[in-house]
């Protein structure tokens, strides 16, 4: 139980504040209580997205495993493992080599499956409560009544940015705008600036490294793309370059889920005492 009382000490006395006081303390902690659950919600769609990316690379992974095990001549371990060779694919990484040059409509099919799934949804969710929260573009207004509206246009921009950076650039410039994960292999920090370093450097469809202009130049077409659909306040070239900077930091910072959510949740499930040991994974 909380008494909200105001005044001063200076006499020896504290006064019981007005009623238009309590007033606006009642509407101050309202507002921090909403503040709150927004970030537990924010919170908890964060750790969502994590387990679905990785879900995601998992399946990835193992079509890529498929593909690598079926072009393999021989099946047999001496002849697919000889001395001095790379190993098959494991689900600590996932390796280069397993990942053959995508086709044109390998990458529609990669934009399709990327799209059309449930990350695309809780990333909508999430960056609109972010955009909520902040008070930042698209500013459809501070209530949470508009916040639908926000969600719509964030699942909008991320097509957007899948469409014209996964496939239509991605094609144009014979690029691999697939992730490749490290894995435990390595350290930390050198990971953690691989994986935020793929907004701007990807790979060509040769395996070759290059500047990674279907992500530079497809976030800033799916920014002014959302110029057709953000309400007028949004719709300046402040703004516009705004949401271009930020969304290209966001694909860099988005990289560290598949790269690290792994080694979390197998944390996790070595800490976790109520886990038979034969379960863990």
């Amino acid at each position: 139980m909380v008494l909200y009382l105001e005044g001063s000490r200076a006499n020896g006395n504290l006064k019981f504040s007005t009623p238009q006081a309590r007033q606006r303390i009642y509407k101050r902690d309202g507002g921090l209580l909403k503040r709150g659950k927004a970030i537990i919600v924010v919170v908890s769609c964060g750790v969502w997205l994590c387990g679905v990316a990785e879900g995601q690379e998992a399946q990835a992974l193992a079509g890529a495993q498929s593909q690598y095990a079926s072009e393999s001549p021989d099946p047999s371990p001496e002849a697919s493992q000889p001395a001095g060779a790379a190993a098959v694919p494991s689900a600590d990484a996932t390796p280069a080599a397993a990942l053959t040059p995508a086709s044109f409509d390998e990458k529609w099919d990669h934009f399709i499956q990327e799209t059309v799934a449930w990350f695309t949804l809780g990333a909508g969710g999430f960056n609109a409560a972010v955009s909520q929260e902040t008070h930042s573009a698209p500013l459809y207004g501070r209530h949470w009544r508009n916040y639908p509206k926000r969600f719509g246009a964030s699942v909008a921009d991320i097509v957007g940015q899948n469409f014209f950076g996964d496939f239509l650039l991605a094609s144009a410039f014979h690029e691999d705008t697939r992730y490749v994960r490290r894995g435990p292999s390595h350290r930390l920090l050198p990971r953690v600036a691989y994986a935020i370093s793929r907004a701007v450097i990807t790979r060509t469809d040769d395996g070759g490294e290059t500047f990674n202009f279907a992500n530079v130049l497809g976030t800033a077409m799916s920014a002014g793309l959302s110029n057709a659909y953000y309400p007028a306040r949004s719709r300046t070239l402040d703004e516009t370059a705004v949401n271009w900077s930020t969304s290209i930091g966001a694909s860099g910072l988005v990289n560290l889920m598949p790269e690290l959510w792994p080694d979390f949740r197998g944390w996790v499930n070595r800490h976790n005492p109520f886990r038979q040991k034969g379960n863990l994974r």
